[in-house]
């Protein structure tokens, strides 16, 4: 599997071997919510809730707090709770606030922003979003408002509750950017009442806009050692929040190379371009405390970085460096966990791995694992969710003294590559998959 291969659109699959109705339902202020085959394989559970409100969960770090699942999978896997159709194409993932389900995805009337019922995946509205090419990029909801970025660089706020349209902006026309090799991708991210994007022009790498309006706060130009490479400035990774050098910062994964710039008004402080491929830069960086991780695949490898206060500023410290064969993530992501970080090790790869954090060193692997292609990964409850790109679904418990399988299960129905990240929330794990997403019950189950 190669990232260029997101332009090779995957098809519906034809053929359901099931009956099932068609839901549509709209809104005065929202284009008809999608037509989708519903397919329930039991009784939906009344009155589910949830929280993965983003990209990568809460803290935008692959790690869920749900307690309760199942510590190992029949031969079956879980049980699948219900399938919903007509979602569209593209890779994006879900994000779920409470009883609300939002995922983008092209239908026949282009792409399109979408809300779906927790219990069973019914439709509850559809917004235009803009542009004419399969999303990559996952939602973000936060409360009343939800913020979505298209492949071509359309960026839209609209209401939680009906999709109504609030504002919108294009990375292209309002910031010079220019559309990345693959498609823009990152997740927006919100932080007090600031909106923060990458368009990756030269006068506007990052911005800060208000969340409420749109309206610009500040703009970020494009450091000259930090070159726009991947044919577009942004990459493909999406920004975290660092207080690294006590100074609270945003961290992005750029086409160029690994970025820090001041929440409080924009201004870089610091930059770091060795991790950085010049082709496709994805995984989202890990923070903790004055550290930095960050990966990136095309044989490129791994870095650790230190940052500490430096006058008005922050001086960045490369702490060690680890080759492509040591360590890379192509995508899918990594989990920090305890000071060990967990992935999928190598390009076009997902091989199990965990290292050391602090040191760089491997403490197992990379094993062979259960699937094939790169890998996403997840945590919750004690285990590690592997879902591979063949569609394959390994559980494996989070213990950086050994890898341990715990279950594995193909997933129902696959329409090309498993590339959207999985999703945990109320006790049911999520998997967009292109035109479908699937809800499984992974709690564990009551002795009698």
């Amino acid at each position: 599997m190669k990232f260029h291969d997101l332009r090779n659109r995957c098809g519906l699959l034809c053929g359901a071997l099931v009956v099932a109705g068609t839901l549509s339902c709209s809104t005065s202020d929202t284009a008809p919510a999608p037509q989708l085959q519903l397919v329930s394989t039991s009784a939906p559970v009344a009155k589910l809730t949830g929280s993965w409100p983003q990209w990568r969960g809460p803290a935008r770090d692959g790690v869920s707090t749900e307690t309760g699942l199942a510590d190992a999978w029949e031969e079956a896997g879980p049980p699948l709770v219900w399938q919903t159709e007509g979602l569209g194409g593209g890779y994006s993932s879900v994000a779920i606030l409470q009883n609300k389900i939002i995922t983008l995805g092209k239908t026949s009337d282009g792409p399109q922003i979408q809300a779906l019922d927790i219990d069973g995946g019914k439709p509850l509205w559809s917004t235009p979003l803009g542009g004419n090419s399969s999303p990559n990029s996952t939602p973000t909801v936060d409360g009343k408002l939800v913020f979505a970025l298209g492949y071509d660089g359309d960026l839209a706020c609209v209401e939680t509750e009906s999709g109504k349209l609030v504002w919108t902006k294009n990375f292209l026309k309002d910031f010079a950017g220019r559309v990345p090799t693959w498609g823009y991708s990152e997740s927006p991210l919100v932080d007090g009442e600031l909106l923060i994007v990458t368009p990756g022009s030269d006068e506007a790498l990052l911005v800060a806009l208000n969340k409420q309006t749109g309206k610009v706060v500040w703009q970020t130009k494009r450091p000259e050692n930090v070159a726009a490479g991947g044919h577009g400035g942004a990459g493909y990774a999406s920004i975290v929040i660092s207080h690294g050098g006590g100074t609270k910062q945003y961290v992005q994964l750029v086409g160029g190379g690994l970025v820090g710039i001041r929440a409080s008004d924009g201004k870089l402080l610091w930059s770091y371009t060795r991790v950085a491929n010049g082709t496709a830069n994805i995984p989202t960086p890990i923070v903790r405390d004055d550290l930095i991780f960050c990966s990136s695949g095309y044989g490129t490898g791994s870095a650790l970085l230190r940052l500490s206060a430096s006058g008005d500023g922050i001086q960045v410290q490369e702490e060690y460096f680890l080759a492509g064969n040591k360590m890379q993530n192509h995508h899918g992501g990594m989990i920090l966990l305890d000071g060990f970080i967990y992935c999928g090790h190598g390009h076009n790869r997902g091989l199990p791995i965990c290292i050391d954090m602090v040191t760089g060193k491997a403490t197992w692997g990379p094993e062979r694992g259960v699937g094939g292609g790169s890998a996403a990964v997840v945590y919750a409850d004690g285990h590690l969710y592997y879902r591979y790109e063949n569609g394959v679904l390994a559980l494996v418990e989070a213990n950086p003294k050994a890898y341990r399988l715990k279950g594995k299960f193909k997933m129902a129905s696959t329409r090309g590559k498993s590339w959207p990240h999985p999703v945990i929330a109320g006790g049911r794990l999520y998997l967009r998959d292109q035109d479908a997403l699937l809800c499984y019950d992974i709690r564990r189950k009551t002795k009698l």
